[in-house]
């Protein structure tokens, strides 16, 4: 009878497993995308999702657009507009169903004297790119690079997830590269490359 009943239990809990894993929401990033160490533009970034990348949701913050995510056997968190998902039957933009995802809250790290770590502060929000739009794709060359990084200029914190295809407000500063069409900024922790008369960013060093 106890060997019975712990058959039972067995199988009822290989059961239970296997509904949890099947439950798993697989994502795919629409674009080159950042990973976070928190759920915010912020926060640095770890890692990035390759376009068309899968990913495993593990959760979204309830009224907000950041959601947690493995990648490569690593978590960190993501920029829902720019990830879609089958969700009740449907492949949408997880930000259009976020209903569907389970909640999870975000801890933010303690430094040493006990209190948060201090993280920049967010002055604006990006112009965000429309899913169905296609970027500018460039391929700019490696002098341009080192010239980016060996000139940094003051970083900007904008609402969102800097991407190619997405907009910078007015109010962001734009410095030029000497003998290129592109002009660059510091957005969001990362050099991104820019359209000057348009603003749209070109390219995101990852």
């Amino acid at each position: 009878m106890l060997l019975r009943k712990a058959i039972v239990l067995a199988a009822f809990g290989a059961a239970a497993f296997s509904t949890a894993a099947s439950a798993a929401v697989i994502a795919s990033a629409v674009t080159p995308l950042n990973v976070r160490s928190g759920p915010g533009p912020q926060y640095s970034v770890i890692g990035a999702i390759p376009n068309k990348g899968r990913i495993t949701m593990i959760g979204c913050i309830q009224n907000s657009l950041w959601c947690e995510v493995g990648f490569n056997g690593r978590q960190g968190w993501a920029y829902s507009k720019y990830l879609t998902a089958t969700l009740s039957g449907r492949s949408l933009i997880v930000a259009e169903g976020l209903n569907d995802i389970p909640a999870v809250t975000y801890q933010a790290p303690v430094a040493t004297t006990g209190s948060a770590v201090p993280q920049p502060v967010v002055t604006g929000t990006l112009i965000e790119r429309p899913v169905a739009a296609a970027p500018l794709v460039i391929t700019p060359p490696a002098t341009v690079r080192e010239y980016v990084y060996d000139h940094p200029v003051q970083p900007v914190y904008l609402n969102g997830e800097v991407v190619a295809g997405s907009g910078l407000p007015a109010e962001v500063a734009l410095a030029p590269v000497p003998g290129y069409q592109y002009d660059y900024a510091y957005v969001n922790g990362v050099p991104v490359l820019v359209e000057p008369q348009t603003r749209e960013v070109a390219y995101v060093y990852q």
